[in-house]
């Protein structure tokens, strides 16, 4: 395999952006590399001029609360996520789907801001940071600016940001507050490569009689990029918490999917089922943490 020529460790945001400018779109950001070195290494990327690593930028590696938000930093690694109390008890299906990405060493050294920057609709961390209505934020020659994680995507694979001229320097989500919650699960092979056939994520908000008044639900992948279920929270909303409403949830979930066979992943029918078997769970125990119960994080990296 051919191999870049240089790689730069830049300490500054400025120095990250003017190592972009210089190389015209020939360098590449990276971060863990746990899926950009595959994708070179298997001919699925080209190999760039140089990569541009901004993780030793002050800064850039962690986990703050922020204007009302918790910043994450792109340097932060999914075991800093899955360990961090604010994100535990306040995001906790991104908590929850970190947490099962890989594993250890994985987890170590792999990044939120990479899961996002790959633009894959399974992608674990972007499905727990899309239900808990994330942002990210990037970094050019131009400024720095906010947007919506949902407008990062444009298709499998394919991210609205360049990441050969623009750094994703940071990602922000609003704390959930009282009477709220979250979720998120996982269904995945077991042999050789931990491979999800579906994840399931839910945010839920609780009034003081227990109705749900907002609601967010998200199913991946089941289409060319993560989205949320309108007709799953359609509905939820302005209902009780309940089992016979959450059923009624995961059958409308299914009617807005695009859940296609696949010979990695599982069958249209069985990964069909998987929705109807673990979506009711996943919003009962949003519901259940959201009424004040106690939090005991799903997957490998509780």
């Amino acid at each position: 395999m051919d191999h870049w020529k240089h790689y730069h460790v830049p300490e500054t945001l400025e120095d990250a952006i003017a190592l972009l400018e210089r190389y015209g779109g020939g360098a590449r950001v990276v971060g863990g590399g746990t899926d950009l070195l595959l994708d070179i290494g298997q001919g699925r990327a080209p190999v760039p001029e140089a990569m541009v690593d901004p993780t030793r930028i002050a800064g850039l590696a962690r986990i703050d609360l922020e204007d009302g938000f918790i910043v994450i930093g792109c340097g932060a690694t999914h075991t800093m996520i899955t360990c961090n109390p604010d994100i535990v008890q306040r995001g906790t299906c991104l908590a929850e789907s970190c947490g099962v990405i890989g594993g250890p060493q994985v987890r170590n050294v792999a990044t939120l801001a990479g899961n996002i920057a790959h633009a894959l609709p399974a992608g674990d961390g972007t499905v727990g940071l899309l239900v808990l209505d994330g942002e990210v934020e990037t970094a050019d020659g131009s400024g720095r600016r906010w947007m919506p994680l949902t407008d990062a995507f444009l298709g499998p694979g394919k991210s609205a940001i360049d990441h050969r001229r623009t750094l994703l320097t940071r990602m922000r989500f609003r704390p959930t507050g009282d009477r709220a919650g979250s979720a998120f699960f996982r269904v995945m092979r077991p042999q050789g490569v931990a491979l999800p056939m579906i994840a399931m994520a839910a945010r839920l908000q609780l009034d003081g009689a227990g109705t749900i008044v907002a609601v967010r639900v998200t199913v991946a992948p089941a289409g060319p990029v993560p989205c949320l279920s309108g007709a799953a929270a359609e509905t939820l909303l302005g209902g009780p918490a309940g089992g016979e409403r959450f059923a009624a949830a995961a059958e409308a979930a299914l009617d807005g999917l695009a859940l296609r066979d696949s010979k990695y992943r599982a069958s249209s029918a069985y990964r069909q089922e998987m929705v109807r078997t673990h979506l009711p769970k996943v919003l009962a125990v949003a519901a259940e943490r959201a009424a004040g119960g106690p939090i005991v994080l799903w997957g490998e990296g509780k």
